[in-house]
């Protein structure tokens, strides 16, 4: 893969982003367009011409997800995210997992603790493709927020917040989604800036 390419894309989007929601408190007329360049297959070499890398492929070739790709090994859910889903999955930085407390990624990828990781990991993934206009228009058209019922089973709102789009956890957490819209084959990532938690 090109060295730059995930990084052009990430720094792209996070231009974009920052530009595009700050117009989501316009009125009915918000654009909550948010352009982000595709992935080209031409960066992953085993992809057949014309396909898109996987949801799990985009993390695996992002240096900013290494912690997260390392959890998805850890709890056995690789697979399942290369599944035909469509997932969309907000994917916490390795910043965002180390903003939870001292020792909690090393004790979660301990064999013992699969259990706590695959809920947790889950809890960060809807079914369906949301990807960034999708996502604004359903938080508008349900009165400025949306309840969704997580592949862990627990519930993640997604509302705006001052122009921004926010998580909030069943632990009252709150997450931004700082970038969007990268594009996978079965979904969508957002990419977030803290750990969302499940009850």
């Amino acid at each position: 893969m090109k060295k730059t390419s995930i990084f052009a894309i990430l720094f792209f989007v996070v231009l974009q982003v920052n530009s595009a929601f700050a117009q989501c408190n316009s009125g009915a007329q918000h654009t909550s367009r948010v352009s982000s360049k595709q992935i080209q297959s031409k960066d992953y070499g085993h992809l057949p011409a014309n396909v898109l890398p996987s949801i799990v492929d985009i993390a695996v070739g992002s240096a900013d997800h290494t912690t997260l790709v390392a959890a998805l090994s850890a709890a056995g859910l690789v697979e399942t995210l290369k599944g035909a889903g469509p997932f969309t999955v907000f994917a916490p930085t390795n910043a965002a997992f180390n903003k939870l407390p001292k020792g909690t990624v090393e004790s979660l990828l301990k064999p013992e603790s699969k259990a706590t990781l695959t809920k947790i990991l889950t809890y960060h993934v809807i079914a369906g493709n949301f990807d960034s206009k999708t996502l604004v228009n359903a938080i508008e058209n349900n009165g400025g927020k949306i309840t969704f019922k997580t592949l862990s089973g627990g519930k993640l709102t997604a509302k705006l917040d001052k122009g921004a789009v926010i998580l909030v956890d069943e632990k009252g957490g709150i997450s931004k989604i700082s970038a969007v819209d990268l594009k996978g084959e079965n979904g969508y990532i957002h990419v977030i800036d803290s750990v969302v938690m499940p009850k």
